[in-house]
């Protein structure tokens, strides 16, 4: 399938910033597409000039084969959504959602037809005549989502869409816009900050940084195989090794990583004996034990001596912080694997074995200082447990 929509080298400027510097990207018809990075990356930059709120540097931008780098917005099938809703507090919710029809002139039919069934898709009917100050923050949501899609646009743009809402509400919206793209079948293109709001929607994930695509891919592919060390870093939780291949053995090397020795791992790059090579690992792959790790036959568990630091409950989850000579790193224990054993338990300052397969750690293909400074370590000893507090181990 070719691409709907085409960034071709598109850049822009504000005075000396560069927001967007040389940007190409495709984007498939229907498909629920997120830009994702930390602020002033540039996603919002390349938003606007797609909505026509902003023109290229240079570059050009194509829709459905179209040049339309110098159309103005009201000529664009491209509507957005923003976090702060935009509905009119004088109209009811029908009224909202008809305004679009009713400017465009539509038949009393058409328009009557259209309205309820946007009520019907976001199951507001009960509410068509309430004013926006009746409804909820997640209702409003909805109900601008649907006045944005009920005259058929060819790319719905939301920017931030779900910042103002609170943890739970934001939860449930994911699963609403999901359903919603599902059964209208536009192109959805999501603007965020939020790591977990991309992952959890979008068929692709464009990971921006300093006016740059960093990684483009599915979110699985961006989160298990990042190119970077800023995308290991700003998706989710990793640690970093650094170290110097000693020993290449078939698909598997070994690398001398200060404070830890020799650490095995996948070889899927192309590197030789000698290279430096800067190695993601994510927390929940490393397993923490009181015992040492099972016998591995084929030399491919790195296992180490460490001691505990600091410990956070998360509900769900424990995550240790756990220091090895000089290095620091931290692991993910998921508490139905606690449930295994009662008998003992691992607590601050206690000595336990870390452990994790060659084949959990991903090498990367760009690593620099300021990317290991994205990684979160507490001080030492920051959430020592009180007298008599513990944790369950293996």
């Amino acid at each position: 399938m070719s691409d709907f929509l085409v960034f071709e080298n598109v850049t822009k400027r504000f005075g000396t910033l560069t927001a967007v510097n040389d940007v190409s990207l495709g984007i498939k018809k229907g498909e629920f597409f997120s830009l994702l990075g930390p602020s002033g990356c540039g996603k919002t930059t390349l938003l606007r000039m797609l909505g026509g709120f902003e023109t290229p540097d240079t570059g050009r931008i194509y829709l459905d084969g179209k040049d339309i780098t110098d159309l103005p917005p009201n000529l664009r099938r491209i509507h957005t959504i923003f976090q702060n809703y935009a509905l009119f507090p004088n109209m009811t919710v029908w009224e909202n959602i008809a305004f679009s029809l009713r400017v465009a002139k539509r038949s009393k039919a058409e328009i009557k037809c259209k309205v309820e069934s946007m009520l019907e898709l976001i199951k507001m009917t009960d509410h068509a005549y309430k004013y926006p100050s009746q409804i909820s923050g997640g209702q409003k949501q909805r109900v601008a989502i649907v006045r944005a899609l009920v005259d058929q646009p060819q790319i719905l743009l939301l920017d931030e869409p779900l910042a103002a809402l609170d943890l739970k509400l934001r939860q449930h919206m994911l699963l609403e816009l999901d359903t919603i793209h599902d059964q209208v079948g536009i192109t959805f293109i999501y603007v965020t900050h939020d790591q977990g709001e991309a992952m959890s929607l979008s068929d692709r994930i464009a990971v921006m940084n300093q006016g740059k695509i960093e990684q483009l891919d599915p979110p699985a592919k961006i989160y298990e195989a990042p190119r970077s060390g800023f995308v290991a870093a700003f998706i989710g939780d990793t640690n970093f090794f650094s170290g110097v291949v000693t020993a290449i053995d078939g698909d598997y090397c070994t690398l001398a990583v200060e404070g830890f020795g020799d650490i095995r791992c996948f070889n899927d790059k192309n590197i030789s004996i000698g290279s430096q090579v800067h190695l993601s690992i994510r927390p929940e792959k490393i397993r923490i034990t009181a015992t040492p790790p099972p016998e591995d036959k084929g030399r491919n568990i790195n296992a180490f001596r460490s001691q505990v630091t600091d410990i956070v409950y998360q509900g769900t989850y424990t995550k240790f912080w756990v220091c090895s000579g000089a290095q620091r790193i931290s692991a993910i224990t998921p508490h139905s694997r606690f449930l295994l054993d009662q008998q003992e338990t691992v607590t601050w300052g206690d000595t336990v074995h870390c452990w994790w397969h060659a084949d959990d750690g991903y090498m990367l293909e760009q690593f620099t200082a300021a990317d290991a400074d994205l990684v979160q370590m507490p001080p030492i000893g920051s959430s020592a447990p009180k007298s008599g507090q513990g944790l369950p181990r293996e």
